[in-house]
């Protein structure tokens, strides 16, 4: 069983059109509503490969019952806090001339008995599961060291974790040391202070996060690829060029396809080439955290890695 946390999940309206057009009236072609957040996406990304989910978080109103009814659908176990406020709604314009515009909402106000209720909730969903998956921004209310403190509560009941943030929750969350965490190359550039300008610094910087006590650092870097980087090696992953249709969730992707690897205890190249494929799958479809399965596996056969010096 895999633990998802989701501390602000939406409910993502996905929009197509031919072209979004600022201060206009824009008439949408198509609508589609779909339970989202990192860490949901994470959920059904795992679910559709048969792994067990147990899944937590914050959920309020009618988008949250919405959102915790698709989780039931998929035959996920919900273990989610209810707030006071309103889940928030993400909007997602995937436009024909290649531009995606995402709008998101902050999300509801958490309160202090609201997260106490929810890290006594968490604290026995972790006691459950084998593997924690901590995803996504902080809703308004928590602190931004609330990955620091979950991660520290997992590791006491002996689970590793995977941390994909961003910001100050990031910052703070590798301070407890996870197992893994999946930054893109801005939210490593974040991380150091500086720029990044090519896969050498970005390796040296997650160089510098390995001997910090994290044991591995997968850096996602869109159509360049995945590089991961251990206390032994470095790797980067190359991916074939496809036809992008939504790039939301292909992080998640990443991340989900890991946490698979890691049950099976899949060789490092195998689960590196594994998470590139299954990423760029998701590119290829509308909703995010939707795989298309038999695109991931011929993919997976196309996935060169080439392994970096140290």
């Amino acid at each position: 069983m895999i633990l998802t946390v989701t501390l602000n999940p939406a409910v993502d309206k996905t929009y197509t059109t031919g072209m979004l057009v600022l201060g206009q009236v824009n008439r949408m072609r198509t609508v589609h509503n779909i339970p989202g957040g990192k860490g949901i996406n994470v959920t059904k990304i795992l679910r559709q490969y048969g792994y067990g989910v147990m899944t937590c978080g914050f959920l309020g109103g009618y988008t949250g019952e919405f959102i915790e009814s698709c989780m039931k659908e998929i035959h996920a176990h919900c273990r989610f806090t209810r707030v006071a406020g309103e889940t928030r709604t993400s909007i997602n314009v995937i436009a024909e001339d290649g531009y995606v515009t995402e709008i998101l909402e902050p999300g509801p106000v958490i309160s202090g008995q609201e997260l106490e209720q929810f890290v006594q909730d968490y604290k026995g969903a972790a006691e459950d599961c084998d593997l924690v998956i901590l995803s996504g921004s902080v809703a308004r209310g928590i602190p931004a060291d609330i990955y620091r403190e979950l991660i520290r509560i997992a590791k006491k009941a002996g689970k590793r974790c995977i941390l994909d943030t961003s910001g100050e929750a990031l910052v703070h969350g590798v301070e407890a040391a996870p197992f893994m965490i999946k930054p893109n190359q801005k939210e490593l550039e974040y991380l150091t202070g500086h720029r990044l300008k090519d896969i050498g610094e970005i390796a040296e910087a997650g160089r510098g996060l390995i001997q910090k006590g994290i044991g591995q650092v997968v850096v996602s870097m869109g159509k360049k690829g995945l590089l991961t980087i251990t206390e032994k090696e470095v790797m980067w992953a190359r991916v074939p060029a496809i036809k992008t249709v939504n790039t939301v969730g292909c992080g998640d992707g990443v991340v989900a396809s890991y946490a698979m690897s890691l049950l099976k205890e899949e060789d490092k190249v195998t689960a590196l080439k594994r998470a590139a494929a299954i990423s760029a799958a998701n590119a290829a479809t509308l909703e995010s955290g939707d795989i298309a399965l038999e695109l991931a596996e011929e993919l997976l056969g196309r996935i060169q890695v080439e392994k970096k010096e140290k």
